[in-house]
């Protein structure tokens, strides 16, 4: 299993827990919602996916 570690805001962690404890679930579980398309996504999490992934390819690369 990868591990992920974001570094969010404090106010998007805050709206986070919220609607986790709004659909009965732990903050993991609700972030593995919204990243798996049930609910649409923020301009902010998009970002930090592109970013993620943009991370990724250099790794892969400099590896290479």
């Amino acid at each position: 299993m990868t591990t992920v570690v974001l570094e969010i805001d404090a106010q998007l962690y805050q709206l986070l827990q919220a609607a986790a404890a709004a659909h009965d679930l732990s903050l993991e579980e609700e972030c593995r919602r919204r990243l798996a398309g049930e609910e649409p996504h923020s301009r902010y999490l998009q970002a930090l996916v592109a970013e993620l992934r943009a991370e990724d390819l250099q790794r892969r690369a400099a590896r290479s």
